[in-house]
């Protein structure tokens, strides 16, 4: 168990970081330091590591310190043990128990990691949360998100309500393309999100901006116009090589009537499909486990079904 050293980055540099993240498994842009690059100095307390055996990297855990716990990662989707498809049960087990073992000698009062839904895996493995469970950690939330497998016909799919809509926008001469036009998205996001919800988006315009900049061909919005006016539209995020992430969402309610966002999935259905994409993730519908039946509807009207995205954690102070 000694041969595998877990060690703070940067004791690598960021291209083998990213190299790594990119020939992982279940690897995703919100593993890669460009991604965590984006927020501002000082707002983590980084304490990502990199795990080795015989100067081999077997698995990267992009982490920061919040209260005295290690979360993995606060300021992304996902975290959790990167690592190639080839882990076996037997590293996976040492490589927990070294995480574990290393955050009680640094007095770190707990772990907690949020681990990609097995849509994300290019070779699906249980192996992380079995040794999780079996070091002594407990499923602190199991939220579900809807995804929807990509084929060439995405009305084959939808549910017959979905696919009316869907042919009504289309009717009405609602007009669906890629756009640079963030700005206008955002001010619909806002505004809908504080009414319906009373929240904020995630990210302030100016960071949703540079993570645009910075991943210019990974970070797409899709727009649906009418009479050259955004009414809805969509952040795509290309997660990696299967999977792409509906980020946000939005519309204008008073153009709801056209049904733009029917129209609009179909057409990043078929765009993800061409492309080459497996799976569109449309995001929760769950919020702390309380499900929003409306939006799971929603969601399933388009062929999506619910599945697992699910935070663990350890107490490692003694406390319940």
């Amino acid at each position: 168990m000694d041969n595998i050293k877990i060690l703070k980055y940067p004791t690598a540099s960021s291209e083998e970081w990213e190299n790594f993240v990119e020939n992982a498994t279940n690897g995703t842009i919100f593993h890669s330091r460009k991604f965590l690059s984006y927020h501002r100095k000082g707002k983590f307390q980084d304490s990502s590591f990199i795990f080795r055996e015989k100067n081999k990297v077997l698995s990267v855990f992009p982490a920061a310190i919040v209260n005295h716990r290690l979360v993995s990662h606060p300021g992304a989707s996902y975290g959790s043990f990167v690592h190639l498809k080839n882990l076996t049960l037997n590293k996976a087990m040492e490589m927990v128990d070294t995480l574990v073992k290393y955050c009680k000698k640094k007095n770190i009062k707990g772990i907690e990691m949020t681990l990609p839904p097995i849509i994300y895996y290019t070779k699906p493995t249980d192996y992380i949360p079995f040794c999780l469970l079996k070091t002594g950690f407990y499923l602190k939330k199991r939220e579900l998100s809807g995804y929807i497998p990509l084929t060439g016909e995405p009305f084959k799919i939808f549910k017959p309500e979905a696919r009316t809509a869907a042919r009504k926008a289309e009717r009405e001469g609602i007009k669906v393309k890629q756009s640079d036009d963030v700005e206008t998205f955002y001010s619909i996001l806002k505004n809908n999100l504080g009414m319906r919800h009373n929240v904020k988006p995630t990210h302030t315009l100016q960071e949703l901006i540079r993570l645009k900049k910075l991943f210019p061909k990974r970070i797409i919005l899709f727009a649906a116009y009418y009479n050259n006016i955004m009414v809805s539209g969509t952040v795509i995020f290309v997660a990696n090589k299967t999977t792409l992430l509906a980020f946000y969402i939005s519309h204008k309610e008073k153009y709801q009537f056209l049904r733009p966002l029917n129209l609009l999935f179909k057409e990043v259905l078929e765009w993800g499909w061409n492309k080459g994409y497996q799976y569109l993730d449309l995001g929760t519908f769950t919020l702390n486990m309380v499900p929003n039946f409306g939006l799971a509807r929603f969601k399933e009207s388009m062929g999506a079904t619910g599945i697992f995205r699910d935070t663990y954690a350890i107490n490692l102070d003694g406390q319940k």
